[in-house]
């Protein structure tokens, strides 16, 4: 019993969203049911224990599935006109200022962002632009305020230190400072080995004459 009125029970939240949503573009009329006392009520049946079993129940459904896929287009064109609404746009302004929600929408959007960022890299168009931010004087002036900030040189001076204490990075530079010495040596060498023939040709032409 219990199973067969749960799904009739998201099927009427469906519908009552149906309504809202005409009366929303109708407007408001005396023989409609109020769009904020419905909405209220849904939101309350959604929070129960039963509504929450209604819906993942209909989830669940291989109809429920394709029918939501087929109305994805629908389904998108109605998240997008919630999220840039006036409600929407003050609801995500609020939400970002808790550190908290902040940190983990960066977290759970990171692989999306890193795949845009490496998409738009590639772009003929957005790389022509950023090299026109980049030269523009506002952004010159930017930069340079920046690069001058106590806050900016600590940050690279912690990165500095931090990157010449991993042991890969000390090889490197031991191998690099190691070739530079050999290389020194073997010019030197070449070049007294150089002054030296000058230096024999010179006496040999000498004592020729």
């Amino acid at each position: 019993m219990r199973k067969t009125w749960i799904p009739c029970l998201f099927c009427f939240l469906l519908l009552a969203l149906s309504g809202c949503a005409q009366n929303e573009a109708q407007g408001s009329s005396p023989q409609n049911m109020d769009y904020d006392a419905t909405k209220k009520m849904l939101v309350d049946i959604l929070k129960t224990d039963d509504g929450k079993k209604a819906i993942t129940d209909v989830l669940s459904d291989e109809k429920m599935k394709e029918q939501l896929l087929l109305d994805q287009a629908l389904i998108k064109q109605t998240i997008e006109k919630e999220l840039l609404s006036p409600k929407g746009e003050k609801f995500w302004q609020q939400a970002f200022k808790d550190p908290k929600f902040a940190a983990a929408y960066a977290k759970s959007m990171k692989t999306e962002h890193e795949k845009l960022m490496k998409g738009l890299m590639k772009d003929p168009a957005y790389q022509q632009l950023m090299m026109n931010i980049l030269k523009s004087p506002e952004m010159g002036k930017e930069v340079l305020d920046l690069s001058n900030s106590p806050q900016y040189r600590k940050e690279v001076k912690k990165i500095m230190m931090e990157t010449f204490d991993s042991p890969l990075v000390r090889a490197q530079l031991s191998e690099m400072l190691q070739k530079a010495a050999h290389d020194e040596i073997d010019q030197s060498a070449s070049k007294k080995g150089s002054q030296g023939q000058q230096q024999q040709g010179q006496q040999q032409g000498g004592g020729q004459q």
